[in-house]
């Protein structure tokens, strides 16, 4: 579970312990808030453009921002993938293949070409559900970067970039950060683009599975389940990094902070009696995923490979 980062590895608001979020006139106390997503984090915002089309029956809203920082994300609300009707899926594709497309062009200063040679590295973990999103995209990615050097005049016919692709695992699996690895491949196949993907941990359930973040500010691995890991971006690895993250869990405490915040059970500046907040950090340490994570995750990797064979990969097949 991994949150945006900047070439100074800065972590979303929320994950600042005993900070304060302002909200119109209130105060939240954001210390057992957590979040990957930038749509939740309320950071500051230089512009903004959104879009909404329909999808078989349900709305999907597009939102561009650029924070003031300079960084830009792209959030993809799409509704709950297992909603969607089978042939929604290579519609959703087409769209966020729009959208890496248009991303990598900012960061290369120039269209995504066949020339381009572009990595992607799947993070997290692919023994446990609702951290394989990373390893379960690049298991269905069509990889090419091959071709070029076996069968020059297949690649050439399919028209399509160098796309390699890797798997680097946890460190508990390998005892090596995931973000070395990736560095490693990142020097031997020497990629204008790197493509990180991985499981992100929202705020609101209403989140998982729904909604699809990009970053050009690459990936901080674990941050946001509190494991904090080497950043992958453009400062580590020497290459434009776009950061592709999909929800699959929210913190207990999270959920547990929002349930006595709707009971009116927190104080005016986000305070609570101290039986309460031990509470809350006792639950620090539970990640909640839905009951459908298998069917969620396989349905969110299918898409994720899609569209990303289509922006930069075969795209019939």
């Amino acid at each position: 579970m991994s949150a945006p980062t900047d070439s100074a590895h800065l972590k979303t608001a929320f994950q600042q312990k005993g900070a304060f979020q302002q909200k119109g006139e209130f105060q939240q106390k954001v210390e057992f808030l957590h979040t990957d997503l930038a749509c939740e984090a309320n950071r500051p915002c230089a512009s903004s453009e959104e879009r909404t089309v329909t999808v078989g029956h349900l709305p999907v809203t597009v939102t561009r921002r650029r924070e003031t920082d300079g960084g830009s994300f792209v959030t993809v609300a799409c509704g709950r993938i297992t909603e969607h009707g089978e042939g929604d899926l290579p519609v959703l594709a087409r769209l966020l293949a729009d959208e890496l497309t248009h991303m990598a062009a900012d960061l290369l200063g120039c269209p995504v070409e066949p020339t381009c040679r572009v990595l992607v590295a799947g993070l997290g973990n692919a023994d446990m559900t609702p951290d394989a999103v990373g390893p379960g995209t690049v298991r269905r990615l069509t990889v090419t970067r091959h071709l070029k050097a076996y069968d020059a005049a297949l690649f050439n016919a399919l028209g399509c970039c160098e796309l390699a692709a890797l798997s680097p695992g946890v460190m508990g699996q390998t005892g090596v950060e995931a973000g070395e690895l990736v560095r490693a491949a990142a020097e031997l196949t020497k990629p204008d683009l790197l493509i990180v993907i991985d499981a992100l941990a929202a705020r609101s359930c209403e989140r998982l599975a729904s909604t699809i973040q990009l970053s050009d500010r690459g990936i901080a691995p674990g941050s946001g389940v509190g494991n904090h890991r080497m950043a992958i971006d453009r400062s580590t690895m020497g290459c434009p990094v776009i950061g592709l993250g999909v929800p699959t869990v929210v913190d207990s405490s999270t959920l547990v902070w929002d349930a006595l915040t709707q009971a009116g059970m927190t104080g005016a500046e986000g305070t609570l009696p101290p039986e309460l907040e031990a509470v809350l950090e006792t639950g620090r340490s539970f990640i909640v995923s839905p009951r459908d994570s298998d069917r969620m995750v396989e349905l969110t990797c299918m898409l994720l490979a899609r569209a990303l064979d289509l922006a930069f990969g075969v795209k019939d097949i």
